[in-house]
């Protein structure tokens, strides 16, 4: 080896031996106590609390609620709509069908007109007529005509002012129509969001969670209960009107029927579906939405409660039930849930209305045969079912089912 060449490997060796000579360690900082988790913050592993579950459940379903009363209103703003468009449109047709003959009527008075012109001024035919007092009568028919002719133009005029007000009312009422039907889209997706809520947290729970959920609830709602019949707040029980009798009868045949959003019967209902049906089967025609029937129903002292009226719940008058007596309701409660018999704080009370305030208490009134299972189930629409797609049909709670959307 030349001594060139090995002053090249021998200068190639040591600079390997220096780039693979090990790095002393970096010194890393020690984290502070601000780097480290704080003891009061829950860790990330930590389960919420059974109460507080059934909170986040409480506030959903109230959520959930809210949005199908509003899905409602909009729905039943949409059907008034619907019969007013086609009624406008009927009224369009037959104007314009009535225009069409006013327009002919005159085209043939103007054809004759033209035909029975002669040139010569009715004060010349007179005075050349050989029988003037024929001629006068003449004249008479002849303005009787010109005033028949005359209505006739001012009808035509009238009509096609009254035609083109009917064509523009329509075209509002349509479009009005068309807001409402996208209004309602818009509703029905915020109830979808809110039920899908439900089912995650639903979904996320075990048979045990749903158990001590149900124990929870029924021990809130059996406090609730007493509490609100030792207050004083309902009286003895008072007999209903025979309206009510019948509205409370037809609303205890659905007992068992499952709550869906939306619907009025006769296989589901929601709360207030239930409400107003058993109140038009009685014939006594009420708002369909629990807001709407707050808002126009007399309001009644929960000390005068009689059986058929309607008890009102939270803030917002978004839920409702027909008071059955002794403390006791009739309500589709919620998603998930059946038709029930409930106590009557099982919700927190806003108030009473009474849809036939002339109504006259019956003499004698025999309360409405309960089945045994009236009262099963939870009074929140969640079940102690295993697998939440499905119904258990146990009747040891409220049958949790996948939310179905109104027909």
């Amino acid at each position: 080896m030349s001594g060139r060449l090995l002053r090249l490997v021998c200068t190639a060796a040591m600079v390997a031996g220096t780039l693979l000579a090990p790095v002393p360690a970096l010194a890393v900082p020690d984290p502070g106590p601000s780097a480290a988790q704080s003891p009061s913050e829950p860790s990330a592993e930590e389960e919420p609390s059974v109460a507080a579950l059934l909170t986040d459940l409480q506030r959903l379903y109230r959520e959930a609620e809210q949005a199908t009363e509003t899905y409602d209103t909009t729905a039943g703003r949409l059907k008034r709509q619907r019969a007013e468009v086609r009624r406008l449109d009927g009224q369009l047709v037959h104007a314009r069908l009535s225009l069409h003959d006013r327009r002919g009527a005159l085209g043939r008075l103007a054809r004759q007109q033209y035909q029975s012109s002669s040139g010569i001024s009715p004060y010349v035919q007179l005075l050349l007529a050989r029988d003037p007092q024929h001629a006068l009568e003449q004249g008479h028919v002849i303005r009787q005509l010109a005033l028949e002719r005359a209505e006739t133009v001012t009808r035509l005029v009238g009509g096609e002012q009254r035609t083109d007000g009917l064509a523009r009312a329509a075209r509002a009422a349509l479009d009005e129509q068309l807001t409402l039907a996208e209004k309602q889209k818009r509703d029905r997706d915020a109830v979808r969001k809110r039920l899908r809520e439900v089912e995650e947290l639903l979904a996320t729970l075990s048979t045990e969670q749903l158990s001590e959920l149900a124990d929870l609830e029924r021990g809130e709602v059996a406090g609730k209960q007493r509490e609100f019949i030792t207050s004083g707040a309902l009286s003895t029980d008072r007999t209903p009107s025979g309206e009510g009798e019948r509205a409370l009868r037809q609303a205890v045949a659905q007992l068992g029927k499952p709550y869906e959003w939306g619907a009025e019967g006769p296989a589901s209902f929601d709360c207030s579906g239930l409400t107003s049906q058993a109140w038009e089967e009685a014939g006594r025609p009420i708002p369909r939405t629990s807001q709407e029937q707050w808002a126009r129903l007399p309001h009644i002292p929960l000390a005068e409660l009689r059986p058929g009226d309607l008890v009102v719940y939270f803030p917002g008058a978004t839920h409702v039930a027909l008071y059955l007596g002794s403390g006791m309701v009739v309500q589709a409660p919620r998603p998930g849930a059946k038709v029930k018999v409930s106590p009557i704080a099982a919700n927190p009370v806003l108030g009473a209305v009474r849809p036939d305030p002339d109504g006259k208490p019956l003499l004698r009134y025999t309360p409405p045969k309960l089945p045994a299972d009236a009262t099963a189930g939870s009074d929140e629409g969640y079940s102690l079912a295993t697998e939440p797609t499905q119904a258990t049909g146990t009747g040891t709670g409220a049958d949790y089912a996948p939310v179905s959307e109104p027909r």
